[in-house]
């Protein structure tokens, strides 16, 4: 989980600096799609992992998607060198990355069951916590990657360029190979039923005379719908959070693509590391008051990070291209627009336009996000996101029970794939289309939402076995 979080989040706050240099027709919109094929690739491969999983041994599925993930970051370093539909190169690779990242399923399904009742919140929260640490040293190695700048240097046998935009999918591609080999080195099958006693292992073919049969019982559907449905509206929140922070800040702060590349990663990072703090407060938190009631004040705590990112105030970001627009002042020599002209950007101009297009027509008249208003909100979904989405799959594994669970964590990915999904190109078309006052209000009723439905459904989100009264652990 950490090598591939840190192969993922490595590159996502360069993919739009990096869409706008190798293909000048793609605009924010087409960031929506592009980040949301990684997803769509997800979406469609988990169940199938989580299927193959659950008849067979887990590294089958395991080596075999991350070594489609491997290819595809290669690809991603060469979608400059078509003469022409580049961001459709840059579509396809990201697509695969994403088909490959389906072994997430595979991934939880064997912590849930590999640990009991009472480890497990403990072992999906390390597991996040190594994931979060991923990301937070993905955008780091990003920004350090910065400094190598666009131009970066040519490989011309093999048509390579390593710049701040390919330099880090290598990377991702190197610690795809290093995963493979950690995987047919060290892990090993194993399966204890939710008490901890060692139950019999379909993944694997030996026995043991201690081994005990799964117990048997109905799953409650409704549970089960009801955490497909949370933990996609979780990822749906910070899908759509992590796809706009790089045309937000660019729009509001009038940053570079270089800026934007180096500050947004620091962010993120700091989020990163916030996220892995949270983990750990999460685990003994949960042994006072229980993963609902961490997962119900993760929701809330999110809804006032989006509602402090509401714009307000008087004060309005600036516009590109205003200065050539200020040559019509009538005081303004003919020098001074000469040299105004000079200055300005252009199509032809080696200096890129910063600002809030003036094309995105709710940039003359929606305040700015001033940058305290914009960390405070990002503290606050760093701090609700962990928490709501470790609760999120910690709860569905404690329903589900002792039993494979591959089949029902592909579906669970799933959900979060057809978030990541919709919550890139939701947001990036009402973001370019009506500005952040209403995509970030539909994103608040969203939530309120959501909390309703988890206070309707509260009781029944306990413990497969639990609810059959085959252990005593109270539910909260």
């Amino acid at each position: 989980m950490f090598l591939s979080s840190v192969g993922f989040s490595i590159v996502i706050m360069s993919i739009w600096p990096y869409l706008q240099k190798i293909d000048q027709t793609a605009d924010a919109s087409f960031l929506g799609w592009v980040i949301a094929s990684f997803s769509l690739g997800q979406m469609v491969a988990s169940p199938v992992f989580g299927l193959w999983s659950n008849y067979r041994p887990r590294k089958e599925p395991l080596i075999v998607s991350i070594f489609i993930s491997v290819a595809a970051n290669c690809l991603y370093a060469y979608v400059h060198v078509p003469d022409s539909h580049n961001k459709y190169y840059m579509l396809a690779a990201r697509g695969l990355v994403g088909f490959g990242a389906g072994n997430v399923a595979v991934v939880r399904s064997y912590i849930a069951g590999a640990t009991s009742l009472q480890e497990r919140t403990n072992s999906m929260a390390n597991t996040s916590a190594c994931q979060a640490l991923g990301f937070i040293l993905g955008p780091v190695f990003q920004t350090c990657f910065a400094l190598i700048g666009e131009k970066g240097v040519t490989w011309e046998t093999i048509k390579l360029q390593i710049n701040m935009y390919t330099a880090p999918v290598l990377l991702g591609a190197f610690l795809g190979v290093l995963n493979i080999l950690l995987i047919l080195i060290i892990l090993r099958e194993h399966r204890v039923d939710d008490s901890g006693r060692q139950c019999k292992n379909i993944n694997f073919e030996e026995g043991s005379a201690d081994e005990v049969q799964l117990p048997q019982g109905n799953i409650d559907q409704v549970a089960v719908v009801t955490t497909n449905v949370l933990f996609f509206v979780v990822l749906f929140i910070f899908a759509l959070f992590e796809t706009i922070v790089t045309p937000l800040t660019m729009d509001m702060y009038a940053w570079t693509r270089e800026q934007a590349v180096l500050y947004d990663g620091i962010i993120l990072a700091a989020l990163g590391v916030e996220a892995v703090i949270t983990f750990m407060g999460i685990k003994l938190l949960s042994k006072k008051i229980g993963e609902r009631a961490i997962l119900l004040g993760g929701l809330i705590v999110v809804w006032v990070g989006f509602f402090i990112l509401l714009p307000w105030g008087n004060q309005f970001p600036k516009i590109q291209w205003e200065d050539l627009h200020n040559n019509s002042i009538p005081n303004t020599t003919f020098g001074e627009i000469v040299i105004t002209l000079w200055r300005s950007p252009s199509p032809d101009h080696s200096e890129e336009p910063i600002g809030c297009p003036a094309e995105q027509a709710w940039c003359l008249y929606t305040p700015m996000i001033h940058l305290a208003q914009f960390l405070t909100s990002a503290v606050l979904i760093g701090m609700g996101y962990p928490s709501c989405n470790v609760m999120s799959y910690t709860l569905y594994s404690k329903i589900l029970g002792p039993k494979p669970q591959g089949v029902y964590m592909g579906w669970l990915t799933a959900s979060g794939s057809a978030a990541r999904i919709l919550g890139p190109v939701f947001i990036s078309q009402v973001y370019t289309s009506w500005g952040p006052r209403w995509a970030f209000s539909l994103v608040c009723g969203i939530v309120v939402l959501t909390i309703t439905l988890l206070c309707v459904v509260y009781k029944r989100l306990i413990a497969f076995s639990v609810r059959h009264g085959w252990t005593q652990e109270q539910p909260r």
